[in-house]
């Protein structure tokens, strides 16, 4: 508060704090930021119960995750192990089509290597057997065979009787004759054998 002397000059009473005074300031400013600071609670600790019920829930849940993980994982194998699969069976049908439609030539290979011609040179011939056994070893080598008939019996899940005939000679369904090789492909027939089949004599046949 201002007052003025007897000599009417102004002067500063103590009741008052001078209001610019930046002392002042400051102190105030401390004792605001004081009161609004709230002391920090601790959390309470977790009991041993509350944390073995925890990690029993993780391990679990890890479980499940490795579970599934090695399902999936599975699912993956046997999908490329399905995939590899249809492919070769993919290429093997392809590769027999192809195989089956050379089949015709191969016979007219092995007619003309039978019945040949006097007046051709031995020379042609010998060239045409390197052919047809180079070929041949080729389609061997992926998976052709040819049917053995000779001194076997009578099959008919691979081979085909076009004739028959009887004889003492021979065992009732045995094969006397080939007239047309047969071959298998990777084990699956690609085309029966033509063969000449012996059947026994009966006792009430004419002579």
């Amino acid at each position: 508060m201002t007052a003025q002397n007897e000599g009417g000059s102004a002067i500063l009473t103590k009741s008052e704090p001078f209001a610019g005074s930046p002392a002042k300031e400051e102190d105030r400013e401390d004792a605001l930021s004081r009161d609004s600071q709230v002391p920090s609670v601790p959390l309470p600790g977790a009991n041993a119960s509350e944390l073995t019920a925890t990690i029993q829930q993780l391990q679990a849940e890890n479980r499940m995750f490795y579970d599934r993980l090695l399902r999936k994982q599975a699912e993956l194998e046997n999908m490329r192990r399905r995939m590899q699969r249809e492919k070769e069976e993919y290429f093997d049908q392809a590769n027999a089509g192809l195989i089956r439609s050379l089949l015709p030539s191969f016979d007219a290979f092995e007619r003309a290597l039978k019945d040949r011609d006097q007046r051709v040179p031995d020379g042609f011939y010998q060239g045409m057997e390197l052919i047809y056994s180079g070929l041949l070893q080729v389609l061997e080598r992926a998976g052709l065979a040819r049917i053995e008939v000779l001194g076997h019996t009578f099959n008919p899940r691979i081979h085909q009787a076009v004739e028959t005939v009887q004889g003492e000679q021979w065992r009732d369904q045995d094969i006397v004759e080939e007239l047309l090789p047969g071959f298998t492909f990777r084990q699956q027939l690609l085309r029966p054998s033509m063969v000449k089949v012996a059947l026994a004599k009966r006792q009430n046949d004419p002579d």
